[in-house]
């Protein structure tokens, strides 16, 4: 077999880690140079930064005003369990699951709150569950995008305006670059670390007035932690609403969220960055769709994701191999590319299917996607030479 040559450039950014993302193009730790430390984030000055961060959240987003927007601990994994230990078991729930976050998720809610009334939708990587199957009189849970499998919503259409339920959003690989129906949400959470490029350890939680009104008539009937604390003596604590955080954040990783947003504010917004995403992505799907080795892991056009793609190797050479064997192979392919400083983190995540999972949110410049394609090429060439020579 002929061995492709090695290609002559490479990606000038090769960070397509699927979190913590690509930094925003241009940046640089001076951009972080009039962070406010070695002050108490609860001075003055200190919740001014914390209330610009959700303010700047609510104008690249377009959250509606009557919302609330607050700074949680523990990156989207904190303020999502926040918002189930606080708003579910008031009624049945729906929870839905396609990767591993979500039945994360399910887990949490069947093993730690331990509801009586749970209706599992689950699908297998690369799929949707039944979406019509959903019962919006009773709260519903679901990722906005599945980091792992590649596989994200179409679309709102499908959740019901006239809701009982509460719906409960993970969109922490979404938010930024895919559109949200803020009519059809009621608790929504993402971490700085994605779609932003910023830090990790801080998530935000944003609240519908449903949720809120939730929040104040319900009890759940199980311990808090103070970190989930959302209400006090039957009542929503605004401070934290409004840069009083529950506990102490990173001003370092405040600073550098605000440069992310004033970043996304300069690239027009929500609609700017969702086409850098798209864009990104597009590249990326164009070269799957012509290259007969690997394919999208994600099964209907109508649910790739434009942020976390995630692809499946089809080679039957590799498909004849047992899953240790297909993983061995994927990440034969991405320690090749580590190497040579083409692309940086690119393996599957340790529970889904072997294969690639690249990440095209708006923070990844275009050129270094079609930068990375004849890498890929030249990586499986190498690894399917050394897998004929070993059998």
């Amino acid at each position: 077999m002929t061995t492709l040559a090695k290609p002559a450039v490479r990606p000038a950014n090769p960070h397509f880690s699927s979190g913590p993302c690509a930094k925003r193009p241009g940046w640089s730790p001076a951009v972080l140079k009039d962070a406010f430390l070695g002050r108490s984030h609860r001075a003055r000055e200190g919740k001014a930064r914390l209330q610009l961060a959700i303010d700047r959240t609510r104008a690249v987003l377009e959250v509606p005003d009557d919302f609330r927007i607050g700074i949680m601990p523990a990156s989207d994994t904190g303020a999502f369990e926040a918002a189930m230990w606080t708003l579910l078991g008031e009624r049945g729930v729906d929870v839905l699951a396609w990767e591993s976050f979500g039945k994360g998720w399910v887990s949490d809610i069947v093993n730690q709150l331990k509801l009586d009334d749970v209706r599992r939708l689950e699908a297998d990587y690369g799929r949707l569950p039944d979406l019509s199957a959903v019962d919006f009189s009773r709260d519903v849970v679901f990722t906005m995008n599945g980091t792992t499998s590649g596989v994200r919503i179409p679309n709102f259409e499908w959740v019901a305006a006239d809701r009982s339920g509460l719906t409960l959003v993970d969109a922490t690989s979404g938010a930024f670059a895919q559109p949200i129906d803020w009519g059809k949400v009621d608790a929504l959470t993402f971490s700085w670390q994605k779609v932003l490029g910023s830090e990790g350890a801080h998530g935000m939680l944003i609240l519908s007035p449903r949720a809120v009104e939730r929040l104040e008539s319900y009890n759940p009937r199980w311990p808090l932690p103070k970190i989930f604390r959302l209400t006090k003596d039957g009542r929503l604590i605004d401070g934290i609403f409004v840069g009083e955080t529950i506990n102490t954040p990173s001003m370092l990783a405040v600073e550098d969220y605000l440069d992310a947003l004033a970043w996304a504010l300069d690239q027009g917004g929500l609609k700017g960055l969702m086409a850098r995403a798209d864009a990104n992505a597009r590249v990326l799907i164009d070269w799957v769709n012509a290259t007969d080795w690997v394919a999208n892991l994600a099964d209907d056009p109508a649910t790739y994701s434009n942020t976390s793609v995630c692809l499946k190797i089809v080679d039957p050479r590799v498909m004849s191999l047992d899953r240790d064997g297909q993983a061995k192979f994927a990440k034969g392919i991405a320690s090749l590319l580590d190497a040579e400083d083409a692309a940086k983190d690119i393996s599957f995540y340790r529970d889904a299917p072997p294969g690639l999972r690249i990440w095209t949110g708006a923070t990844v410049e275009t050129a270094d996607v079609a930068a990375l394609l004849p890498w890929l090429d030249w990586a499986f060439e190498r690894c399917i030479a050394d897998l004929i020579r070993e059998s």
